[in-house]
């Protein structure tokens, strides 16, 4: 009988999980009073490959207002039209991505993220099932690729670091593959997850 890629990723939605936020690192950060959040979702979408289990990133175009250049998961806001945050990080993929809902196997949410942008973002594991060709959605989204998912999930690779944002040190969490830096929510979710896989 074939073994299940994603069986750690099913055993560590089992186990409970803790809501995270871009000021987890900074107890004695000052919210902004009176602050209305928003609701989002974001895909965290993993594949097998013959090089083991792939977690399919994107680099936001650098044109973008919000988080330019970062590296994200494809997702957004819940849209009205959306079911809920299921739907909205599946409808986010297909358009940023190209990646057609029918090839994700949903296997569950994360507790919400929330953002020091004003977002409360929910987290949608999604397991790819078979191989698709990305298309980046042009002005959004300058690139797609994939970084080893044994990578974002040793906790030991994850460094918190710091800069002042708004007249405020502000840490968090950064989790660098090669080329690419990722941090800030992205990293912050990763590292939830990694701490419940391990």
């Amino acid at each position: 009988m074939p073994t299940d890629p994603v069986a750690p990723l099913r055993a560590a939605l089992a186990r409970a999980g803790r809501e995270t936020s871009d000021y987890d690192l900074n107890p004695g950060f000052r919210l902004p009073e009176g602050r209305v959040l928003r609701d989002a979702a974001v895909l965290v979408p993993v594949r097998p490959t013959p090089r083991g289990l792939r977690l399919i990133l994107t680099k936001r175009s650098s044109r973008l207002k919000h988080h330019p250049g970062q590296i994200a998961f494809p997702g957004g806001k819940v849209d009205e039209g959306d079911a809920g945050p299921v739907d909205a990080a599946l409808r986010e993929a297909r358009e940023e991505i190209g990646l057609p809902p029918d090839l994700v196997e949903v296997l569950g949410t994360m507790p919400p993220h929330e953002t020091v942008t004003g977002f409360t973002v929910t987290p949608v594991l999604g397991h790819v099932r078979d191989a698709f060709t990305p298309m980046p959605e042009a002005g959004e989204v300058d690139e797609v690729f994939d970084v080893p998912f044994a990578h974002v999930m040793t906790p030991a690779h994850f460094v918190v670091q710091s800069r002042i944002w708004r007249g405020q040190r502000r840490h968090y969490f950064t989790v660098p593959y090669g080329p690419y830096y990722i941090w800030g929510a992205t990293a912050r979710i990763l590292r939830a997850l990694a701490d419940r896989v391990a």
